[in-house]
């Protein structure tokens, strides 16, 4: 429903090495090209681990070609020996940092925040405090995508679900408080 032009923001929490982010903005560029709509995509790809980012920033991976279909390796990659490195446009559609999704301030205005099997690593007091920063960096109708473990917790005032099996759930509009 955006406007042509218009934009898109998303948050990938714990992105690791990076291969998500990328692979939503090549999902995206995939989407806007059908649609012949184009889009200003910014990806926020955030993790805790400094040496993780590092290498989703270089954006060359070894192996994927059982993971990615040949169509795909041959139109967002280049193949450099054994490795293949993600094309500029799809990198320039990220930007890449570290960050604590629990003591640094969170990216607001969003249309997606995906944060698959991170919340797993968390105790419940942590869980029940990532859960209201979602829901605040959202934007009306966003939209969250947890890992296949995960779940909202308490916190079914803040989030209706879309799909039970992926765990996707849409911002609801709620009155409450980060602590």
């Amino acid at each position: 429903n955006k406007p042509a032009n218009g934009s898109i923001r998303i948050w990938v929490t714990g992105c690791s090495t990076g291969e998500e982010a990328y692979s939503l903005a090549i999902i995206l560029r995939e989407c806007m090209n059908a649609a012949k709509k184009f889009l200003n995509v910014q990806i926020f790809a955030t993790d805790i681990d400094n040496d993780a980012i590092e290498k989703a920033r270089i954006g060359s991976y070894t192996g994927i070609e059982s993971d990615v279909s040949s169509e795909r390796l041959k139109e967002y990659f280049t193949h450099d020996g054994s490795n293949y490195h993600i094309r500029k446009e799809i990198r320039e559609m990220i930007v890449f940092a570290p960050q604590s999704v629990i003591k640094d301030p969170p990216f607001t205005k969003l249309d997606l925040i995906t944060c698959r099997n991170v919340l797993i690593y968390f105790n419940t007091e942590l869980q029940r405090k990532v859960i209201p920063i979602f829901h605040y960096s959202l934007l009306q109708n966003g939209i969250l995508f947890l890992g296949s473990s995960e779940t909202i917790s308490v916190f079914v005032d803040l989030f209706t679900m879309v799909d039970k099996k992926w765990k996707i759930y849409k911002r609801r509009d709620s009155i409450f408080s980060v602590q």
